[in-house]
């Protein structure tokens, strides 16, 4: 007798199950394909932004720097001389602070400066009651653990420090004040005297135009997005 399934297979119920499950695994890899792809585009775009910020963030301070360099050059060569005399030279004029400031700035140590003109200012206070709320300021800001302008000062100097602005006086912070002037005497004060524009300003020489920065190439960029297929609802 003949086998009724082979005879009748539209009843071959087993048969119509598996190619419904093919079926519909085949769609689902569909798909998941899609969705793969469209993941895949979107962190690739992603990344390519990431990229695009970022070269144009080191453009940006490049141009920046070279800009708070300029400023100095209206300084007479004359009075740019005296600053090549002694470090305290350079401090106790006003030129000369903020071009030493702005080249800290381009050595990204500008806290050293800036906590040492607050112990200038901190001592200027008349009255007694000032000292304790900006001692704590100055303590917060540059000398605590992890503070946000941390300056570079062994534990000892630090506990010191933070002994005396339990009581504070006007030579709270001589000790620390010190070490961070020593600090950029010995370190930063030579490089500010070898730096081009310190040795342009002696010269007398003007300093015109912007330099021609190099923008930085992007093609790199664009071989590994070749493959972003343009499907515009991926942006949706």
């Amino acid at each position: 007798m003949e086998n009724p399934l082979f005879l009748f297979p539209h009843l071959n119920i087993s048969s119509l199950k598996e190619k419904t499950y093919c079926k519909g695994m085949k769609s689902t890899n569909k798909e998941e394909t899609k969705k793969e792809i469209k993941t895949r585009s979107k962190e690739k775009r992603n990344r390519l932004s990431l990229l695009l910020q970022k070269a144009e963030f080191h453009e940006s301070v490049s141009l920046e720097k070279f800009e708070n360099l300029t400023k100095a050059s209206s300084v007479p060569p004359e009075e740019a001389v005296r600053w090549g005399e002694s470090f305290d030279k350079l401090l106790s004029q006003k030129a000369g602070l903020d071009a030493f400031t702005r080249f800290l700035k381009t050595e990204f140590s500008e806290e050293n400066i800036e906590f040492w003109i607050a112990c200038e200012d901190y001592k200027k206070n008349k009255t007694s009651h000032q000292l304790l709320p900006k001692a704590k300021t100055i303590y917060e800001t540059f000398i605590r653990k992890d503070a946000p302008k941390e300056v570079n000062l062994d534990f000892h100097t630090k506990e010191v420090t933070a002994q005396n602005i339990t009581h504070p006086t006007l030579d709270s912070f001589d000790v620390a004040q010190a070490k961070v002037y020593r600090l950029m005497e010995q370190d930063s004060y030579p490089r500010f005297l070898r730096a081009s524009m310190y040795l342009d300003l002696i010269k007398g020489r003007e300093q015109s135009g912007h330099p021609a920065l190099r923008r930085r190439s992007r093609s790199f960029t664009f071989n590994e997005f070749q493959d972003v297929q343009s499907d515009f609802t991926i942006w949706l």
